[in-house]
C-alpha cells in the first residue's frame, strides 16, 4: 500500500462521511498529503488532514481525526490508527500490506515512479547555450547535467519536453572570435579583446585545412567573414559532439542570428507596439518594462539603429510561445542574475504570466579541487576548465552525478580525487554498486533455484525489510517533488538513501538459503524485494542520465 493508495482511501472516506451526513457540506480535496513520520515509532505513515480541514466543517481537529480514524481502521491493510497531539493521524500497515509494494514495483519495472502532474504540458527547456566561441566550461557542464536530468524528470511526470540550445551567433563576441581565428591563422597573437587558448589554433588550422581557397590572401574583411562562418560552424560541431559524448542531445539548436535574418525581431517589436508597451525617446526604441516590475525601461533598438541584446531575447521568447510551448524554462548562470527582472517583464508585456509561461533558473558556479587545491586552468582552453577536462579525469557517470546531486542554488566544489575512488566515499560508485549487488544477488539466487514463483508479503517482517519497503515507497513522491521544485538533486540524494537502506537489509536478510538448506517461501519473497530495490535504483540513475552497470 502506497501513500497514493492511502490518500485515495482518505478522500473516499471523506466523501462517504459527507454523503451519509456525518460530515457537513464543503469542498473536499482531490488528494491528501500522506507522509512518513519523522519518528518511525509513530507508525508507517501520517497525515495532518484533520488539522487542515476541520475548521472548514465547523469541527475541532481532534474530533475530525477521531471521525476519520474510525473509518480508516476498517481499510484493508491498515493495522492500527493512532491520533497524536491536536489531530495528527498516524497509520501502521500490516506486514502483508506493506510488502505488496515489492511485487508491484517489479511488475511496473521502468514505469515505477512515473506520474501525471505535467501531463498535457508542452514545455521548452533551454540550457547550456554556451557562446560558440570556445569549449563548454564548468558552468555550462553543470547545466548540461542538471538540465538533461530535469528534462528526464519532467518527462517522467508526463510533460512533452523539448530540449533547446540557443547559439549566440550574433554580435560582437562572434566578431572577436573571427578576428582571433584569422590572427592565429596568420601566425599572429590574438587581438587584445580576442580569445586565447590552444583551441583557437586548432579551429584556425582546421578552417585552413578544409578549404581550397587561399583565405589568407583575401581582403581582410572577406577573410574575417570566412573564418567567422566556417570557424563558428566548426565550434558548433565540437560543442554538439562534446554534449553528445556527455549523454546530452538537444531537440532544437536555435541560432540567434536567425531572429535577425527572419525579421523576427521587427515582428516582436511591432507586437509590443500594438500592445502599447513601446515608446521612442532620444532617437531609440524602448520597452516600457517598468510597467511590469523592471527597475528601468529598456532600449531595444539603439539610436544608431543597432539592436540591443534584449531585442533578440524578446523575439526569441515570442518565437517559443508561437511554437506552442506552454512553459518556457531558461537555465542561466550566476552572472545572469540581474537579467531576470527584464526577462519576466518582457513575458508580462506580451500578456503572459511570469513564473508560469516563463521561468528562469539561476545556477551557481562550479569549482574543481584536487588534493585540496583548486584546479584553475585547462591546457586547451587556456583560461577555464572544460567539460572534456572533467570527463577525461572522472568519466561521464561520475561527472554527471556529481554535478546533479547538489542544489543549483549553492556553489559546488567537486573533489576530483574522491570521484575517482572505487569506494563508498564516492556517491555515484555507492549507488551503482548497490544496483550491481541486486543483480548479483538475483544471479546467485537463480543458480540455487530461488525464483519468483512464490510471493508472501507477510514474510517481509524484519525491521530492515520494513525500512527498505518504506524507502522504496517514496520514489514516486520524490520524482514529483523534484519536478515541482526543479531540483534533480532530490533524486540523487534519495537513491543514495535507498542504496544505504538496501545494504543494511542485505547484511541482515538472506535471499539465498544457507549451503545445503532447502529453498523456502521467504527466500522467493525476498527475491522480489531485492529486485524491487534494483528497479528503483535503476530508474533513479536513469533520471540522472547515469548508467546502471550490472557488474562493478
Amino acid at each position: 500500500m502506497t501513500p497514493a493508495d492511502l490518500s485515495a482511501a482518505i478522500v473516499r472516506i471523506l466523501a462517504e462521511l459527507q454523503a451519509d451526513g456525518r460530515l457537513g457540506e464543503g469542498a473536499l480535496p482531490a488528494e491528501v498529503v500522506v507522509e512518513r513520520p519523522k519518528n518511525r515509532d509513530h507508525g508507517d505513515w501520517a497525515t495532518n488532514v484533520a488539522m487542515q480541514l476541520a475548521g472548514k466543517f465547523g469541527m475541532k481537529p481532534r474530533a475530525f481525526a477521531e471521525l476519520l480514524s474510525t473509518e480508516l481502521s476498517k481499510v484493508a491493510g491498515v493495522e492500527k490508527v493512532d491520533i497524536a497531539g491536536p489531530g495528527f493521524i498516524n497509520l501502521t500497515l500490516s506486514a502483508a500490506a506493506a510488502g505488496e509494494l515489492a511485487k508491484a514495483i517489479v511488475e511496473a519495472g521502468d514505469a515505477f515512479g512515473l506520474g501525471t502532474d505535467l501531463a498535457g504540458v508542452k514545455l521548452n527547456l533551454e540550457f547550456v547555450s554556451a557562446n560558440p566561441t570556445g569549449p563548454i566550461h564548468m558552468g555550462g557542464t553543470r547545466w548540461a547535467a542538471v538540465g538533461d536530468s530535469l528534462a528526464r524528470i519532467f518527462e517522467a511526470q508526463g510533460a512533452d519536453v523539448t530540449r533547446e540550445y540557443y547559439f549566440n551567433d550574433h554580435g560582437a563576441q562572434i566578431d572577436r572570435f573571427a578576428r582571433s581565428l584569422l590572427a592565429r591563422a596568420k601566425g599572429q597573437d590574438a587581438p587584445e579583446d580576442g580569445y586565447g587558448g590552444a583551441y583557437i589554433q586548432e579551429i584556425a588550422d582546421r578552417v585552413l585545412a578544409e578549404t581550397a581557397i587561399d583565405v589568407l590572401n583575401l581582403p581582410e574583411a572577406e577573410a574575417q567573414e570566412f573564418f567567422r562562418s566556417n570557424g563558428v560552424e566548426l565550434m558548433f560541431q565540437e560543442i554538439r559532439e562534446s554534449l553528445h559524448d556527455f549523454g546530452v542531445d538537444f531537440d532544437v539548436y536555435f541560432h540567434e542570428n536567425s531572429l535577425y535574418e527572419s525579421k523576427a525581431v521587427e515582428r516582436a517589436i511591432e507586437r509590443l507596439r500594438e500592445l502599447g508597451h513601446i515608446f521612442e525617446a532620444e532617437g531609440a526604441i524602448w520597452l516600457r518594462s517598468t510597467t511590469f516590475g523592471d527597475d528601468r525601461d529598456r532600449v531595444i533598438i539603439k539610436s544608431d539603429g543597432d539592436a540591443a541584446y534584449i531585442a533578440g531575447d524578446i523575439a526569441y521568447y515570442l518565437d517559443k510561445r508561437e511554437r506552442g510551448f506552454d512553459q518556457c524554462i531558461y537555465m542561466l548562470g550566476a552572472d545572469h542574475h540581474g537579467y531576470v527582472p527584464r526577462m519576466l517583464a518582457l513575458c508580462a508585456a506580451f500578456g503572459d504570466e511570469p513564473g508560469k509561461n516563463l521561468e528562469i533558473l539561476i545556477g551557481q558556479m562550479v569549482n574543481l579541487v584536487r588534493d585540496g587545491e583548486p584546479v584553475r586552468m585547462s591546457k586547451r582552453a587556456g583560461t577555464v576548465v572544460t567539460m572534456e577536462d572533467l570527463v577525461s579525469v572522472v568519466g561521464v557517470d561520475a561527472a554527471r552525478y556529481a554535478l546533479a546531486r547538489s542544489s543549483i542554488d549553492s556553489q559546488l566544489n567537486i573533489d576530483l580525487e574522491q570521484l575517482q575512488k572505487k569506494t563508498n566515499d564516492n556517491p555515484v560508485f555507492y549507488v551503482q554498486y548497490a544496483f550491481a549487488r541486486t543483480k548479483q544477488v538475483a544471479k546467485n539466487a537463480a543458480s540455487l533455484g530461488v525464483d519468483h514463483s512464490e510471493f508472501d508479503p507477510s514474510l517481509l517482517s524484519h525491521e530492515t525489510e520494513s525500512e527498505l519497503l518504506a524507502k522504496l515507497t517514496e520514489f514516486p513522491r520524490v520524482i514529483a517533488q523534484a519536478a515541482e521544485f526543479r531540483e534533480p538533486h532530490r533524486v540523487a540524494r534519495y537513491i543514495e538513501e535507498v542504496a544505504g537502506t538496501y545494504h543494511r537489509w542485505y547484511d541482515q536478510c538472506r535471499v539465498t538459503p544457507l549451503s545445503g538448506a532447502a529453498v523456502e517461501s521467504v527466500h522467493r519473497t525476498r527475491l522480489w524485494l531485492n529486485d524491487a530495490a534494483g528497479v528503483v535504483l535503476n530508474n533513479g540513475l536513469r533520471l540522472l542520465g547515469v548508467s546502471a552497470p550490472e557488474r562493478m
